[in-house]
């Protein structure tokens, strides 16, 4: 059985109404932070997830795509320039009226609302599935990682990303914020701060059963990004040097745990 912890928050975040709108407006704002460590945290993850994008989509030759929980929609402009035909999918009406208003006048750009744990998709119809910063927010990891596996064709790639259990972002995020801290947190990033809605999280082991177990082979797998309290808020730009140098020497030892997001490419198993 995978590793599952529940309740957890980003440490950037805090409690409080959250509505697609407000969270578009995060997503966005995370991007171009103020805040140096902030902004490489996320703008280091679009960075890895491109990267096994282009290396997915070499390996298939193109084809179709599919993103499962766009967000505000920051791979759908590499999966559009990568892939023959793209596919987004959400449960939330609201995001994808978000990506039809910024892409919809593509014609190689569908929009459905699905639920990947009981998917409505054709099933093998997608050469590569793009699922970033999604399993964290689900009550049921096991299902979605079984629905994406019925959706690929055999042999078709899985580019997956989620934040680990025991990350110090995740961590640290049980605890941040107590009464008043949220105003706190306000004030420190002068940018929206809303919850993520972290419910599930996974360790690593725990991915890699849940991959093993629903028939894919694993290519790659890696871990990135240091958060520490301090230095990410108020070290400016030398501090996100320090952390980004930190992070570097955890990813080689066994403290790699400590990193906030862990990266996956697997292939679904011709008998899967």
């Amino acid at each position: 059985m995978a590793n599952l912890q529940m309740g957890s928050t980003d440490p950037t975040l805090a409690p409080g109404p959250r509505s697609p709108g407000d969270l578009i407006d995060l997503q966005r704002t995370l991007y171009e932070s103020r805040n140096p460590t902030r902004r490489w945290m996320h703008g280091e993850r679009l960075e890895i997830i491109v990267g096994k994008l282009r290396e997915a989509a070499a390996t298939r030759g193109g084809g179709v795509a599919l993103e499962v929980g766009p967000g505000a929609g920051p791979y759908v402009p590499t999966l559009l320039e990568l892939f023959d035909h793209v596919v987004v999918s959400d449960i939330e009406p609201d995001y994808l009226d978000h990506i039809r208003t910024r892409f919809g006048m593509a014609d190689d750009l569908e929009i459905v609302v699905d639920d990947i744990a009981e998917s409505q998709l054709e099933g093998g119809k997608f050469d590569v599935v793009l699922c970033s910063e999604v399993l964290e927010h689900t009550p049921d990891p096991a299902a979605v990682i079984r629905g994406i596996a019925r959706v690929l064709r055999p042999g078709g790639v899985l580019v997956l990303s989620t934040p680990q259990a025991y990350s110090t972002v995740e961590l640290i995020g049980r605890i941040a914020f107590r009464p008043g801290m949220l105003q706190l947190a306000r004030v420190i990033y002068r940018e929206p701060v809303l919850p993520t809605g972290h419910i599930s999280l996974l360790t690593r082991s725990g991915v890699r059963d849940l991959l093993v177990g629903s028939g894919f082979e694993i290519s790659s797998s890696s871990v990135s990004t240091f958060y520490l309290p301090g230095i990410a808020e108020f070290g400016g730009e030398r501090g996100m040097r320090l952390l980004r140098r930190l992070g570097s020497r955890l990813q080689r030892g066994r403290c790699s745990g400590l990193l906030w997001t862990q990266h996956w490419t697997a292939s679904r198993r011709n008998d899967g």
